[in-house]
């Protein structure tokens, strides 16, 4: 089974989550896609593994994990239960906002007022939507929680 995954619209935070830990995950509100045959529909286009709280859907779509959690904690926990590796890599790779793959900001680039200087700190530049990540105090703290699971 691939280890794209597609999250149905109850699951926004966890895409952001997974796609902080390296995922190349989809979210079906970011397509503009929320009746289940359309979500069904998009993870077997993708080759995604559907990640949904409705079990209706779960049960409809073959390899869906079906999670129960409303809580991130919950859904976290569930996920590592059913065989998910969840943890950061050494480097950002995928955005959190829009699942684009990040690309090093060269020391001597200007960045937006309320990104660091990329000659003192990392940072990275989404190629599709142009958003820039570093390793902050966001970083750490979805660390935190990942190691706490």
């Amino acid at each position: 089974m691939t280890d794209r995954f597609l999250c149905d619209a109850m699951l926004g935070k966890l895409a952001t989550y997974l796609r902080m830990c390296g995922y190349d995950t989809a979210y079906a509100l970011d397509r503009e896609v929320e009746a289940d045959d359309a979500v069904r529909e998009l993870a077997r286009d993708e080759d995604r593994r559907l990640l949904t709280r409705d079990a209706a859907l779960a049960a409809r779509t073959a390899a869906a994990i079906r999670l129960t959690a409303r809580d991130i904690e919950g859904q976290l926990d569930e996920l590592r239960e059913a065989g998910v590796s969840l943890s950061l890599p050494e480097r950002p790779r995928r955005c959190g906002r829009c699942n684009g793959p990040l690309a090093p900001v060269d020391a001597s680039t200007t960045t937006p007022a309320d990104a660091p200087d990329p000659a003192t700190t990392d940072v990275w530049r989404c190629r599709r939507c142009g958003g820039h990540f570093w390793m902050g105090s966001h970083w750490d703290d979805v660390r935190r929680r990942l190691n706490d699971g």
